[in-house]
């Protein structure tokens, strides 16, 4: 690769990043993108998702301009609907009221449009019936406001965002990773790259930073979201080192956000150190609000039940990293076995199965076996049986007289076989980045934008603090990616 000039650079080569090159390119400017990765490894954590999407919908006459349906699909499914009210009301519960209120009402009030015009580009989506439905009474139920998900997942969502994109005249330069930033009197006009160790230099008009968190950077994760953090699983792409950031910082961009907190789940406790393309999002394990989750000492240490999974399942990753010897049991019987979701039936995974609780007990490495069965007979005896169990709402079917309460979906572990899938912490995405003006211009520490510098994606600060809603990741990829290639366009355009 030579030194080349481009009209807007973009940097990454995921959702956000497709986003933005194709927004751009509709502007007219010249686009280009940089993927630190190897084609095969390409897409960053976009790859490696489930492909949920949330966004706003008021019923099946929207759905359908998302994807299609056949007529029993709408007579007899119940897709129910997600308003931009319970958008914002969850946004707002599950990160204590933190989250930035402009780039918020941007995410949501942009959400459908901006998969409205993916779909144009020729992404697919589809309902999400194995991962946010239930069968109650014959009738497909989706539930937590989720009905949405990309065609193929997120292996699918980035090979048709590269597909428009290079039917839309914009090159991927693979294994080419950004350096630095080119800054000339406070504005910038390309990057330094490396391709396959030799550096080159990248003249842009305008960047587009969408190169996602410092979550593969295990030095980042220690020195800002703490101690064992280094000892974490990442779930994604192993590229995302915080490059875009620090080269950010370096000119005197705003951090924003929640730096010490970070998208973790519960993970395979012997799943690899990165991501594996093979498995994708199946070493998660999220059907724990069915069961109980015990730790090393045989005690359950949470509140299962608290809220639906997609409301709780990207804290409780830290909470697992909290416990002794960092992992936990999930622990379910026959009860609920058909009603786990599709990731606990593939091959590879850490599962243990037995026909009797005690048998189970002694199968559960690292747990202390008296303790466990002592849990398990507290756990029966708390159970509200009285109340009916339902899955797909909160049926108020929780415990009583537990030192750690469960709230919903309390069933007793006492018909076998039994099944128990160990888990440990696997770091999804860090929440702390850059602060971005609703221009996605990012902003230097004086408030003011850094000219020719946007951001979209994971690398944008103030969103997500402490906790998310399953499903926002994408989406606010997606819109803030459009949000930043729409300005870096028309940033070019103004300077022509």
């Amino acid at each position: 690769m030579d030194d080349f000039q481009v009209d807007v650079l973009v940097v990454g080569a995921g959702n956000a990043a497709a986003c933005a090159a194709l927004a751009a390119r509709e502007t007219g400017a010249s686009v280009a993108m940089l993927e630190a990765a190897p084609e095969d490894e390409r897409g960053g954590n976009s790859t490696y998702t489930a492909g949920a999407m949330r966004v706003v919908f008021h019923g099946v006459d929207d759905l359908v301009q998302l994807y299609d349906l056949t007529e029993d699909e709408r007579r007899d499914v119940d897709f129910g609907s997600y308003t931009a009210d319970q958008y914002l009301d969850d946004m707002g519960r599950v990160t204590n009221y933190r989250c930035d209120p402009e780039l918020t009402d941007i995410l949501i009030g942009r959400s459908f449009e901006t998969m409205k015009w993916m779909r144009s580009k020729g992404v697919r989506f589809q309902p999400s019936y194995g991962r946010q439905a239930f069968k109650v009474n014959g009738k497909y139920k989706f539930w937590g406001g989720l009905a949405v998900e990309a065609w193929g997942g997120g292996p699918g969502l980035v090979d048709l965002e590269h597909k428009a994109a290079l039917k839309a005249g914009i090159p991927i330069h693979y294994e080419t990773a950004a350096v630095s930033l080119i800054e000339e009197d406070g504005v910038v006009r390309g990057v330094i790259a490396r391709h396959k160790g030799r550096k080159v230099r990248i003249g842009a008009k305008a960047v587009v930073l969408a190169c996602g968190g410092f979550e593969s950077n295990a030095e980042m994760r220690t020195r800002y979201l703490g101690p064992t953090w280094d000892l974490a699983k990442v779930r994604g792409t192993r590229f995302n080192t915080g490059a875009g950031i620090n080269m950010a910082l370096a000119i005197g961009a705003k951090p924003h956000g929640n730096w010490s907190g970070g998208h973790a789940v519960g993970w395979d406790m012997n799943a690899p150190e990165f991501g594996d393309l093979d498995v994708g999002d199946n070493f998660q394990k999220h059907s724990y609000p069915l069961g109980i989750m015990v730790n090393a000492n045989g005690l359950r240490f949470v509140d299962e039940g608290a809220d639906f999974r997609n409301y709780t399942y990207a804290k409780y990753g830290a909470v697992i990293l909290a416990q002794p010897q960092q992992f936990a049991w999930q622990i379910f019987d026959s009860k609920v076995l058909d009603k786990l979701r599709d990731e606990y039936r593939i091959k590879r995974m850490t599962k243990v199965r037995a026909d009797t609780i005690e048998e189970l007990a002694k199968k559960l490495e690292g747990v202390d076996e008296q303790q466990f069965l002592k849990t398990i007979k507290e756990w029966n005896e708390a159970v509200m049986t009285d109340v009916p169990f339902n899955p797909a709402v909160k049926d108020g079917r929780g415990t009583k007289g537990l030192a750690v309460p469960k709230t919903n979906w309390a069933n007793t572990i006492d018909e076998g076989p039994f099944e128990a899938y160990a888990v440990t912490c696997g770091l999804t995405f860090t929440f702390g980045g850059l602060k971005i003006s609703t221009e996605g211009e990012v902003e230097n520490t004086d408030g003011h934008a850094i000219p020719g510098l946007f951001a979209a994606g994971e690398l944008v600060g103030g969103l997500f603090y402490h906790n998310y809603p399953g499903g926002t990741g994408l989406v606010s990829g997606a819109v803030l990616g459009k949000l930043a290639g729409d300005g870096a366009g028309k940033y070019v355009a103004g300077k022509n």
